[in-house]
């Protein structure tokens, strides 16, 4: 570790000093149907649309490991992930004949609102965990821990992230460390499932020479093809070739392949530009039908996020809540407002409102948000500011209101449709 303090994602006088986290979650949407159906575990689990009767158009879109031993996986055409791995219905009812039961398998239908309401758990651990966070997806992520822990216990460290995963929220995490985000994401790719890896500066290319061309982080198999026709099979072959063949080839790309075989990266861990939305969720140790312990949860998640946007200089256009009910339904509700603002009162009150229609309904798990955000109008600071601007604006030079100086309705939409991971975590 460098002898001074540094902010993290900062470069430093010696780049070997940074310690980099990448996390990446195992079948993530086969293990979250794992978590809703515990006697899933241990099954081929495929998640997919266009398996059903009737249905001819369909991809896969996880497959637990399970199922890949039957040649299913991922972006694969469902018609042939059923021809390898049939329905495990299909054999209960008689339909598969000549089929042992365990050769078939389970079919799910994706179901983004119940995955990213897992995430947004794992996601909370992430940020609790390192300074700097970096999501990449749902279900992977890059944190900078520099400021966290040092490289004489950075095992230690990631096998406490991944604990804590495991414990809080039930799902597994490949992790790799290493002192760059490529090296990271190697070697957290490197011992799959539920694998640890560690780098040290001192063992990049030791670690990266003998991996195949194919495991270089941004390599697919067309660039593979490609390497192996000049001679390079290995990350080795890569580091020790001259580059200029390599950009001849390739490009500017060239140039990076060839420094990230030699594990040369000097990319920051920095979030991706402004968050889109701010929220906080809290689970009960048990579902709870009482209304009151309901409410209270919500003042205190109201109160901390409007905090958090406060202290972030942000004003918002949306509120809403999230309640998930057994056994692991998600309902989203939200309501949009006629202009930015900063009110941590009315944050409180629209979230009441939302959640009035499952106050009497057993809840497992709540959430609020606050979502369109801005950070550049500070000076609009509550909604009654806002429509006082706004009548002022519309107002007529005799003292009176023109017909568009009423405020704009307050859009309340109850559609539960799919949001992405940063929109409720």
């Amino acid at each position: 570790m460098s002898d001074g303090p540094r902010l993290p994602g900062v470069e430093g006088e010696d780049d070997e000093d940074r310690i980099v986290c990448h996390v990446d979650a195992d079948c993530f949407y086969a293990s979250c149907e794992r978590l809703r159906e515990p006697e899933l575990r241990g099954e081929p689990v495929v998640v997919g649309m266009g398996y059903e009767a009737g249905e001819t158009i369909g991809a896969v879109a996880t497959a637990s490991y399970e199922a890949r031993e039957f040649g299913v996986e991922s972006a694969q055409a469902i018609s042939t992930a059923l021809e390898r791995l049939p329905r495990r219905g299909a054999f209960e009812t008689g339909e598969a004949d000549g089929l042992e039961r365990e050769e078939t398998g389970y079919y799910r239908p994706v179901d983004m609102d119940y995955y990213e309401s897992v995430a947004s758990d794992v996601r909370e651990i992430l940020h609790d965990c390192a300074d700097v966070v970096r999501e990449e997806s749902i279900d992977e992520a890059y944190l900078d821990v520099t400021e966290r822990t040092a490289w004489e216990v950075a095992e230690g460290f990631a096998r406490h992230v991944k604990d804590r995963i495991r414990r809080e929220v039930g799902v597994t995490v490949s992790v790799g460390v290493a002192s760059t985000m490529s090296t990271a994401k190697i070697a957290s790719d490197f011992d799959k499932p539920d694998g640890l890896t560690v780098v040290d500066p001192d063992g990049v290319q030791a670690f990266l020479a003998p991996l195949e061309v194919d495991l270089l982080h941004g390599v697919g198999p067309v660039t593979a093809r490609e390497l192996r026709e000049l001679g390079l099979e290995t990350a080795g072959d890569v580091a020790e070739t001259d580059p200029e063949p390599l950009v001849e080839r390739f490009g500017e790309r060239g140039r990076e392949l060839y420094a990230r075989a030699r594990g040369e990266d000097d990319r920051r861990v920095e979030p991706k530009g402004d968050p889109k939305s701010f929220s906080r969720e809290s689970a009960f140790a048990e579902p709870v039908d009482d209304p009151a312990p309901k409410y209270d949860l919500i003042e205190t998640l109201a109160a901390a996020v409007a905090d958090r946007a406060r202290r972030e200089g942000a004003l918002y256009r949306t509120i809403g809540v999230k309640a998930v009910t057994p056994p692991y339904d998600v309902n989203t509700r939200e309501r949009s407002l006629p202009g930015p603002v900063d009110d941590p009162d009315l944050v409180d009150r629209i979230a009441r409102d939302l959640f009035a229609e499952f106050d009497r309904e057993p809840v497992r798990k709540l959430g609020v948000r606050v979502a369109n955000l801005e950070f550049a109008a500070a000076d609009q600071a509550s909604l009654e500011s806002w429509e006082g601007d706004r009548a002022d604006e519309n107002t007529d030079p005799d003292g009176g209101s023109t017909p568009e100086s009423g405020p704009e309705p307050v859009h309340d939409d109850r559609s539960a449709g799919q949001s992405s991971l940063a929109d409720f975590s």
